[in-house]
């Protein structure tokens, strides 16, 4: 994963007024954790880490008073209808420093013939890398998989260098049988209506 390189401002005002001020200057407001340091607050232009965020677990070089320091965002805020960037709080990594992460799973190939339903009873997978090499996502086959079958944790191929934090025997996706009975119900309940 590559980073992205954001320039951020220091905030010495905090509270729900500085925070709108910071807003209405189209920047969005942040607090970078981690390493046992006192909580940093910042503030990052609002466009450009929209598009650093369209990346799951986007790897943030911030460029902080000349000085550079690794981040992934680990809590975004967004608002409830528009969906703007109202916060972030980041949490500041090292080269070489393993974190936990929650990665994407996007499936590949079809069900066994019948009408079978695949359930994502995970959407996404959690996972502990080293923070400059975090992967994008993890794709599962599913093809020619019946009703009753289910992808376990342990049986998901990972990306070199990343390790399960989930236990192994966790259900990830399972297939299921279409419900016919409420369709049937509904034609019942139609006859029924009709005497």
């Amino acid at each position: 994963m590559a980073e992205v390189k954001l320039t951020a401002e220091v905030r010495t005002e905090f509270g729900k007024g500085a925070a709108r001020r910071v807003r209405r200057e189209d920047k969005v407001p942040g607090v970078i954790y981690g390493h046992g340091g006192d909580p940093k607050h910042v503030a990052i232009d609002s466009h450009a880490l929209m598009m650093a965020l369209k990346t799951p677990n986007a790897l943030l070089n911030l460029d902080i008073d000349g000085k550079s320091e690794l981040v992934i965002p680990k809590a975004v805020q967004r608002e409830a209808i528009r969906g703007f960037l109202v916060h972030v709080d980041y949490l500041s990594v090292k080269k070489g420093e393993k974190v936990t992460v929650e990665i994407p799973i996007h499936t590949e190939g079809e069900l066994a013939p019948g009408g079978n339903l695949l359930e994502h009873i995970l959407n996404t997978l959690p996972v502990e890398a080293e923070a400059t090499h975090i992967p994008e996502s993890v794709t599962v086959s599913v093809a020619g998989l019946d009703a009753g079958h289910s992808v376990l944790a342990k049986d998901i191929t990972l990306p070199a260098g990343s390790t399960l934090a989930v236990e192994e025997d966790a259900v990830v996706l399972q297939v299921v049988a279409a419900q016919a009975e409420a369709a049937e119900e509904s034609g019942e309940d139609a006859e029924g209506a009709e005497a």
